[in-house]
């Protein structure tokens, strides 16, 4: 086989002009015209509207090439688009070689009787607009959808978020995304290889199902070899006979299993599948695959109970409590996602002890760089299908043709992922058929063809494809369809009435979902991302600019009515910033305290969302630039194995320790009550004893003959988890809102030294002192710990990596704290 890459420097120009201008490839329109300095950028002030225009038009793309030396001596050779956006038609040397409809899927042509064997050849891709095309669409036959939204996204299978959301612009891309090259086969290719393990009282065969397409009779073998994580080296080969599909089965010497984030380590085996002359052992392979695979079993396991019907996934046999968040695609430009962005990405969801990232379906289907990194960190992925939030036209037999070669492409290209979970039809469209008014007659054909398709079309497709992994129709779905998509008996749930019903963070608690892949609430930003975006004198929550990047209903006036309800109005915007990002940070904490202490009832916990495409205020805990929200650090806290938290109902606090691990944990629980300024009115300790996979009260401590109306504004309950000498935990917990608390100036003092390249912070207060931010001007650290409460009497210990080419006397001099008393 011979790979002639076609990526690299092209030309572009709008359909109808003259010039042809330099392109990147892969790439797209707007990024293209953004390098040339073409159109101002997208994200900054209202600019997305200014560069509507862009994907209201048509594009064309071009490159000469010549072939590469031997690529003639092959068979055949195809010409291979792993990702057009969208609407194609392809030309090579002025012969039209085929449209395309749908960017999730890769398309081939053969080319060999197109191309020169002398001489250079002339590729020419034309780019149809996709917002003239849905719009069409959408005039014969309208299609509920988002109403952020483009609309009549539906009736294309397009990267639904690229049309709008409600936390990310209307940027429709056009270009090619994904690699393009000519591949050239001899004899016979590959054309599927599936991977699959069998686990038996701890042994494990590897089984390769590899299916070949060949011309000519030339005898051939395929052959196996798998690297283990130790370095050695398994092989296997087996002759092709008369048929094209081939088992090969290797039993693996002392399997090391592949867990998830928190419950083991992640030893990956590299599987190469080749295929060779039968008569040519040293010969290049005629085709070659390869995979990266953990040793691992998983079940999605369903059972009766005394709630309802259980939602746990269980790993090599060990129930897992699902933590985690909701993954967007990571730029409103895919193209522009750099393999060290991701990394940051995946691998800061791995730091705050996240184990599962529901890859949302609005998106697009992530690439290799996305599960690669989720294998190696231990992330386990529930993927959906691309469909989200909308009536799609499911009784079109060409549009579910399409679907299908989608759906086949993405289960072959996916399904021996270590950290594949499930497989899930859309997102919130059963519910919406239940909840969002879709009532209208004319849609009753749709709903029918909802149900076929999604309870019995794609089920089939997934089981047939890849029997190991479970499909679950709709997110939120009790699996029974259009019967109580989002109840909380079975199934899971999406919980969103704090944020979109104004409900206050304690009506969290009265939720027991089985397993809630969806709640949030809103923060805005780090004001060091506002700046990106923002004027100074757009610095105000109710300004054009900072309404433009906010893209949800109301959502700056939702987050200030809440922060009101908490907190005291704020002297200035840096302080609204910041406050945004604590009261963020404190609603996810109540729902996530709550439901981990309950584990043996709530499986699941993913909060809405990890990650932003675009800088804009939004549910995530990782702004565009990847940058730690408050959010992320109280995840660091609330995910963490041993879990200590307070459920308060003044005057009576109840304290509970959680636990994931899978033995007995034991500590010791500390607490006082005391005044604000480090006065302990009462105290006491606990034994902690906390069986496997479980969470226990510690203590219920009524404090009605220590709370009066003298002294309410002026209390607080602290409790500490410690085992020996090593603090694990510090919660705090007030008998009045925060906002109405006598708090005074803390004077936080704060002692610096260097370690092993480290900066080590020591934290001390003279009164209490809420939700301490630690920054360094002008530069970004991620520290060990950081929005935390910080009563008198104690010292907070953390660290960070001293930045590049800075002393320790710079790092004094930019180093700054605040806290709630600071903020008005």
């Amino acid at each position: 086989m011979r790979i002639q890459s076609l990526a690299g420097t092209w030309e572009f120009r709008q359909v109808g002009t003259e010039k042809w201008l330099p392109a990147s490839v892969p790439g797209g329109v707007h990024t293209d015209l953004l390098a040339l300095g073409r159109i101002p950028d997208p994200f900054v002030g209202d600019n997305e509207k200014r560069v509507q225009w862009v994907a209201e038009s048509d594009w064309e793309y071009r490159t000469s090439f010549r072939c590469t030396n031997g690529l003639f001596s092959e068979d055949k050779v195809l010409l291979v688009c792993d990702g057009l956006d969208t609407l194609v038609t392809v030309f090579l040397n002025g012969d039209e070689l085929g449209h395309t409809n749908n960017m999730f899927r890769q398309y081939q042509w053969e080319v060999k009787s197109f191309l020169h064997v002398e001489g250079a050849n002339d590729l020419l891709i034309k780019f149809s607009s996709p917002v003239k095309y849905i719009t069409e669409k959408q005039t014969i036959r309208p299609l509920p959808g988002v109403p952020q939204a483009i609309a009549g996204g539906p009736h294309l299978r397009k990267a639904p978020y690229q049309f709008g959301w409600d936390w990310g612009p209307q940027l429709p891309p056009i270009g090619i995304w994904k690699d393009i090259r000519l591949e050239g086969f001899s004899a016979a290719r590959i054309i599927d290889t599936k991977i699959r393990q069998d686990h038996n009282n701890g042994k494990v065969f590897l089984e390769a199902r590899v299916t070949v397409e060949r011309w000519g009779n030339m005898t051939l073998k395929a052959v196996i070899c798998i690297t283990a994580p130790d370095g050695g080296i398994l092989k296997k080969e087996i002759a092709i006979t008369t048929r094209d599909l081939v088992i090969l089965k290797v039993p693996i010497p002392k399997p090391k299993l592949w867990w998830p984030n928190g419950y083991g380590a992640q030893p990956l085996y590299q599987v190469e599948v080749s295929l060779m002359r039968r008569d040519a052992s040293h010969a290049e392979p005629l085709d070659q695959q390869r995979f990266q695979v953990g040793l691992r079993t998983i079940e999605l396991r369903q059972q009766e109970d005394q709630w309802g019907r259980s939602f746990v996934f269980v790993v090599n046999g060990v129930p897992i409590l699902a933590k985690g968040s909701n993954w967007i695609p990571a730029d409103s430009f895919p193209t522009r996602i750099t393999d060290q962005s991701l990394e940051w990405l995946i691998h800061s969801a791995a730091e705050t002890h996240q184990n599962m990232l529901r890859v949302w379906g609005g998106g697009f289907y992530e690439d290799e760089r996305f599960y690669d990194l989720c294998d190696r960190y231990g992330i386990l992925v529930w993927q959906e299908f691309i469909f989200s939030c909308s009536i799609y036209p499911l009784d079109i037999p060409d549009f579910l043709e399409n679907i299908r070669v989608e759906v086949v492409e993405n289960i072959r290209r996916l399904r021996h992922r270590a950290c594949l979970a499930l497989w899930c039809g859309n997102n919130e469209m059963e519910w919406g058929w239940v909840e969002w008014n879709w009532k209208d007659s004319e849609f009753q054909v749709l709903k029918a063809a909802y149900d076929r398709f999604f309870h019995h079309t794609l089920s089939a497709w997934c089981h047939s494809e890849d029997p190991d992994h479970s499909y679950w129709p709709s997110s939120p779905s009790s699996d029974t369809p259009f019967s109580d998509p989002n109840g909380q008996r079975q199934g899971d749930s999406h919980y969103w009435d704090v944020w979109h019903g104004r409900k206050p963070f304690t009506s969290y608690r009265n939720q027991y979902p089985r397993f809630m892949s969806e709640f949030g609430f809103q923060a805005l930003p780090p004001l060091t991302t506002i700046r990106t975006y923002a004027d100074e004198t757009d610095w105000n929550m109710t300004s054009y600019i900072m309404e433009q990047h906010q893209k949800n209903a109301n959502g700056n006036s939702i987050m200030v009515g809440q922060l009101l309800d908490t907190f005291r109005l704020p002297k200035d915007f840096s302080s609204l910033v910041y406050l945004s990002m604590a009261l963020q940070a404190e609603g996810i904490r109540y729902g996530v305290e709550h439901w981990r202490r309950y584990p043996n009832r709530v499986a699941g916990i993913l909060y809405w969302q990890l990650n932003d495409c675009w800088p804009v205020a939004s549910w995530s805990s990782l702004d565009y630039f990847g940058r730690w929200k408050a959010l992320h650090y109280a995840a660091l806290r609330f995910y963490a194995p041993i879990l200590l938290s307070i459920e308060d109902t003044p005057p009576v606090q109840t304290v509970y320790v959680s636990s994931d691990l899978l033995q007995t944990w034991e500590g010791t629980t500390k607490w006082s009550l005391e005044m604000l300024d480090g006065e302990v009115l009462a105290s006491g300790q606990a034994h902690v004893m906390v069986v496997p996979q479980a969470a226990t009260q510690v203590c219920k401590l009524d404090f009605s003959d220590r709370v009066s109306d003298d002294n309410i504004r002026r209390l607080v309950f602290i409790a500490e988890l410690w085992q020996g000498d090593q603090l694990i935990s510090r919660q705090t917990a007030g008998f009045a809102p925060i906002k109405h608390l006598s708090l005074s100036d803390p004077a936080v003092r704060i002692d610096l030294h260097r370690e092993k390249g480290q900066l080590i912070a020591e934290l001390t207060s003279q009164s209490l002192a809420l939700w301490v931010e630690v920054s360094l001007t002008n530069t970004d650290v991620v520290f060990s710990d950081n929005y935390f409460s910080l009563p008198p009497g104690r010292t907070t210990r953390i660290s960070c990596p001293l930045p590049p080419g800075w002393s320790l006397r710079q790092a004094k001099k930019e180093i700054h704290v605040r806290s709630i008393y600071d903020s008005y």
